[in-house]
């Protein structure tokens, strides 16, 4: 039975493969890994550094100083030019940080009149980077203009009215705070007799005028904005581009 060899090792051959296919659901059934783990096996790691980065020099700092920036705001509204100049002759890099020992400097010349604490939470406060060094643009900015709406007793008198709808603002970016800086001292001269041109303007009495009649009020009290200050306050002022700007939310920045 020549015939017969042949056949049983070819049936032979043949149940390998077979007993392979029957151990493959064995090696499945096992319990499978979190697939978090495994999807992490064919992706390529993203640098640290290439991440997005949560924090700028606009963000807001994590402590909470109200209370000493309300208590110093006149006092650095007089003193802005003078704070400002002698701050920017410190920061040689133009990184609009200076040493902690040059604000205490700073702070005595132009006499802020801060308690030892008041300094320590003020540093803190405004140490953004973390790297020893004050953040005085920031600083300033925080000091001077009131972007954020102040909470008032109901026994104080509303000096601008707060919008029934709250604003959401555009970018608080470096140019938009120097055009803001730049027109405060002239804003805070005019700014009772401005707030009824600008509501003479408003028919409607929405509290919103046209770039164009904004711009005119402006003008009308010798404030002329360049071309890219007045875009840097758009940005801010009219973040969803419908070529109008709340006059009460302009103007609370700079009396509140």
């Amino acid at each position: 039975m020549p015939s017969s060899t042949p056949s049983a090792t070819s049936s032979a051959t043949s149940t390998k493969p077979a007993t392979c296919a029957m151990q493959e659901p064995r090696v499945s059934s096992q319990p499978e890994r979190p697939k978090t783990s495994s999807s992490l096996l064919g992706q390529k790691s993203v640098p640290a550094s290439s991440r997005p980065q949560t924090t700028t020099t606009c963000s807001a700092p994590i402590l909470n100083c109200e209370t000493i920036e309300n208590k110093i705001r006149k006092n650095i509204q007089h003193s802005r030019r003078g704070i400002l100049k002698v701050c920017q002759e410190k920061d040689v890099s133009k990184l609009g940080q200076i040493l902690v020992s040059d604000f205490l400097d700073i702070a005595e010349k132009f006499n802020l009149d801060l308690s030892e604490a008041e300094i320590n939470q003020i540093t803190t406060k405004y140490d953004l980077k973390k790297n020893g060094r004050f953040a005085y643009y920031d600083f300033l900015q925080c000091s001077i203009l009131l972007l954020k709406p102040q909470e008032s007793s109901l026994l104080q008198r509303v000096i601008i009215q707060k919008p029934q709808k709250p604003m959401s603002p555009g970018p608080q970016t470096t140019s938009f705070f120097s055009a803001m800086l730049r027109i405060q001292p002239q804003i805070l001269c005019c700014w009772r007799p401005m707030k009824r041109t600008f509501k003479s303007y408003d028919e409607s009495h929405t509290g919103l005028l046209h770039i164009a009649d904004f711009r005119q009020v402006l003008h009308e009290y010798s404030i002329d904005l360049t071309e890219e200050e007045l875009f840097n306050i758009l940005e801010y002022y009219d973040k969803t581009l419908s070529s109008k700007i709340s006059y009460n939310d302009f103007l609370r920045a700079f009396i509140q």
